[in-house]
């Protein structure tokens, strides 16, 4: 599969929605490479089914410093603005960490920290966050934002020319 010169953007942020044209550079490119192994890899876009919410949240929040060292090694060329509103892959990048990212873990992570110390010390982690009160809606929530990568995913593999891997992942949960 070779890469399309231009991408046609569809992201619903649930904030905001981005729509439009991306034509990436080579730059753009090959971070988007980068970007597309680190998400496809994690609980980002791979179904949590029974794993700890910990170890979602912590692989979620991990995308923070790994996009950071990426669009910081590709260098400017990933956020040079575009002609005619196209997008770059500085702000795909930037508005998805600090508007589907950020508030999940805004909201979350202070909760589920302050639950996970009072976890009894003969209890195990899997069952003290399986008692904890809103588990349901932190695993809800984590699915929704699992939803939104995996569209940017799909946008990033697209770029680089490959196969959307999201279609090996089973969605069953």
């Amino acid at each position: 599969m070779r890469a399309p010169k231009s991408v046609n953007v569809g992201l619903d942020l649930k904030i905001f929605k981005i729509s439009g044209t991306w034509e990436p550079n080579d730059t753009e490119r090959r971070a988007a490479g980068q970007l597309y192994v680190e998400l496809i890899t994690r609980v980002a876009v791979v179904p949590l089914k029974d794993g700890l919410l910990r170890e979602a949240l912590d692989s979620i929040y991990a995308l923070f410093g790994i996009s950071r060292d990426i669009l910081k090694k590709a260098g400017p060329e990933v956020a040079e603005p575009k002609p005619n509103g196209q997008y770059n892959l500085g702000y795909l990048t930037v508005a998805l960490l600090n508007f589907t990212i950020r508030p999940l873990l805004s909201r979350w992570h202070p909760d589920l920290q302050a639950w996970e110390h009072t976890r009894p010390a003969d209890v195990s982690p899997q069952a003290h966050e399986q008692a904890r009160p809103h588990a349901a809606q932190l695993r809800q929530d984590i699915d929704t934002v699992r939803g939104i990568l995996a569209g940017y995913a799909a946008v990033l593999a697209t770029a680089t020319g490959v196969p959307d891997l999201c279609a090996a992942i089973p969605t069953s949960q």
